[in-house]
């Protein structure tokens, strides 16, 4: 079967046999992959033409509900993907890492789109900068879409999650894509990809496909393109140093090798529960995907008089591995991706043997059950123990990318701080220990070096997720070898696939370009009160100012006594002017807050549905017995709930005194009907 790769909307299929790819259980050809007779400079034209402008004109929240439309349609598909993924070697439990992890990402990614994104074109970055001291003139951060191309360039290791994680961010970023998965696992990867184009959900342009080498591809990008790379290090300083890419100032994040570390804690010794996860966590991590792992321990960090107890629970643990067979419902462990790769790692065994000792597993002559152990490319885990790491070079640079891990004793602190940093930039390092002063020092001086860094102890281990798993919440990459790049972190791996521009202009000028209103812009004021408006009918820029409102010694004491807050302040005026803040008895904060709402508030049954909170609540100025408040309550920004029959508005709302100082300043949260909701309410009871 030749892969065909999708470009300019069209499936395209070499006529040449191509790269023959083996299946990693059995060595048998599962495909040939070839991208011959694909125009490059045409994808990369189509996308930024076609794809960039279909995204472009959805708001991110419509964005937002494409990827939970297409992660809903996947997960419908997962049965012919977990069938294939046997032949990548991956067991049930991997390729639901692979396949489930990465639909999930993008469930993630959507939801976090609807709830974090406005249902808008433009991101803000940030309050406005007053620059101006009369305040005409003001800055604004935005972020907007780049009108380029991502070209994702993924790892063999995980066809799906590879491409899914970069996918969501993205599109939700509204910048199409074009795929190149490592060729040896893209077979899966081709699966995934006819599913999501057969789907009909993603706009044409949105996401091309490439199976094979990319050509001229490199030639044709510029500075509103991405490179988003996982692989090795050789090959992203190859790529980054490409002619076209240093002139044009291409953005490339990159993934590259890493070799994570796990410390356990001096405190951490055997017959506690923090030794017996950290046991359990190495495993783990040494037999899951057969350690092909980006994320994976391959430094295991333990203090000197327990490493020798560590060795020997290790090895009985590792021992119980069953290795074989991964579409066997009995297997724990499959195998590597490749005849190839288990040379690649047999490779790298025999540089860290120069400075290491095997202390459990064999290279070859262990038992594989359902399988041929010299068809398939099957390897049983390797443990290592270096006896001086602080004076050897190979644990810290030397990365065996499967089920192989060294031992480096540690006899202090200070010891196991360096040689956390000996690995030169890692994407996900582990502390295994319940004393929180000796985790909060190695945080202190490794977390530099990490991406991630998982504290584990007896408290969290049952929620934990572990030692390798990336989050689409949380940042994953890492500093130095590991590529310096960040992918996931939420709303912060959107915004790599977008240009933050800074605006400067008059507050009016920018409240228009930006959607939202901000001090200083004008003000849209009629007799109809806000409250009375649809949510339609609403406009940002729409201001209410009230009446004013004096502050009382009764109505103060009063709130006082409803609440239960006595706070001196508020009720004995000698002893609040002791205080260098106050004058005499001042009014309390929420009872500005609540007075203000007495003022603005429109009190019968309309479009607004709900108060849900307030934002950036500050009290400015203290309020005195006596003073008169007003309030100007403007529609700052609109969000419309798809589906829901309402929309959310934010009102910068402004609380004044009679020498218009500002005494309090916060946005107030409503939930807006729709004209649609405001006539299906029940009418009024007689």
């Amino acid at each position: 079967m030749n892969l065909g790769c999708y470009a300019e909307g069209r499936w395209v299929n070499s006529d040449g046999e191509g790269v023959i790819l083996r299946s990693a259980v059995n060595g048998e050809p599962v495909a040939s992959a070839s991208s011959d007779g694909v125009d490059f400079a045409g994808m990369v034209q189509y996308a930024r033409r076609v794809g960039g402008a279909n995204l472009r004109s959805m708001t991110f929240h419509d964005r937002a509900f494409m990827l939970k439309a297409l992660a809903q349609y996947l997960n419908e598909s997962k049965k012919a993907f977990y069938a294939l993924s046997t032949q990548t070697g991956a067991t049930k439990a991997d390729s639901w890492v692979d396949i489930d992890g990465g639909i999930s990402t993008m469930f993630v990614f959507s939801s976090k789109g609807r709830r974090e994104l406005p249902n808008d074109y433009v991101l803000l970055d940030g309050p406005p900068e007053q620059i101006s001291r009369q305040g005409t003139f003001t800055g604004q951060h935005i972020y907007l879409p780049l009108r380029g191309v991502a070209v994702h360039i993924n790892a063999y290791n995980f066809p799906c999650w590879g491409m899914l994680e970069k996918l969501a961010p993205t599109l939700l970023a509204g910048v199409p894509a074009i795929v190149k998965p490592a060729t040896s696992t893209s077979f899966l990867t081709e699966l995934m990809v006819k599913h999501i184009i057969d789907s009909g959900i993603l706009p044409a342009g949105s996401l091309q496909l490439i199976c094979g080498r990319v050509g001229d591809l490199f030639n044709h990008l510029n500075c509103q393109d991405v490179v988003a790379f996982t692989g090795s290090k050789s090959t992203a300083d190859f790529l980054r140093q490409h002619k076209n890419v240093v002139d044009n100032a291409v953005r490339f994040t990159a993934e590259t090798d890493s070799l994570n570390c796990s410390i356990l804690g001096p405190d951490a010794v055997p017959g506690t529960p923090e030794f017996d996860l950290y046991v359990d966590e190495i495993v783990k991590e040494m037999s899951s995907k057969a350690g092909q792992k980006c994320t994976a321990i391959r430094r295991i960090i333990a203090p000197s008089n327990v490493s020798g107890d560590l060795v020997v629970a290790l090895s009985q643990r590792l021992a119980k591995v069953r290795i074989g067979n991964p579409a066997n419902k009995d297997t724990e462990m499959g195998a590597l991706a490749s005849i190839d790769q288990r040379q690649e790692v047999i490779g790298r065994v025999e540089e860290l043997k120069t400075e290491s000792s095997i202390v459990y597993g064999a290279m070859d002559g262990f038992e594989v059950h359902d399988a041929d152990a010299q068809k398939g490319a099957f390897f049983a885990p390797v443990l290592l123990h270096c006896d001086d790491p602080l004076k050897s070079r190979t644990p810290h640079s030397v990365e065996a990318f499967g089920p192989v891990a060294t031992v480096l004793p540690y006899q202090n602190i200070g010891e196991a701080a360096e040689l956390a940093r000996m690995g030169e930039g890692s994407l996900a390092g582990s502390v295994f220990s319940a004393d929180n002063d000796f985790v909060k020092n190695i945080v202190l001086e490794t977390a530099t070096y990490h991406g991630r860094l998982v504290l584990i102890n007896r408290d969290c281990a049952a929620e934990s997720t572990g030692h390798g798993s990336p989050l689409p919440h949380l940042v994953h990459g890492g500093p130095g070898r590991a590529g310096g790049g960040e992918e996931l972190g939420g709303v912060r791996a959107v915004k790599h696939f977008m240009q933050r521009t800074a605006l400067q202009g008059s507050p009016t000028t920018i409240a228009a370009v930006s959607n939202c209103w901000i001090r200083g812009a004008k003000e849209n004021v009629s007799t109809a009160h806000p409250f009375r408006k649809t949510f339609e009918e609403l406009n940002v820029g729409d201001t209410l100012h009230t009446d004013e409102r004096t502050m009382t010694k009764v109505d103060v004491e009063a709130f006082a006594n409803l609440t239960g807050d006595i706070f001196y302040a508020h009720m004995d005026a000698k002893e609040a002017a002791r205080n260098p803040f106050f004058e005499g008895q001042v009014a309390h904060g929420y009872f500005i807050v609540a007075a203000a709402a007495g003022l603005f508030v429109d009190p019968p049954l309309g479009p607004v549905l709900a108060n849900y909170g307030l934002d950036n609540l500050r009290f400015a100025t203290p309020v005195n017995i006596g003073d008169s408040l007003k309030v100007r309550l403007t529609c700052k920004q609109k969000t419309f709930r798809e589906g829901m029959g309402y929309g959310e508005v934010r009102w910068d709302t402004e609380v004044t005194n009679q020498d218009d100082e500002v005494v309090a300043a916060y946005d107030v949260l409503t939930m807006i009907a729709t004209a649609e909701t405001m006539a299906e309410l029940p009418p009024a009871a007689a």
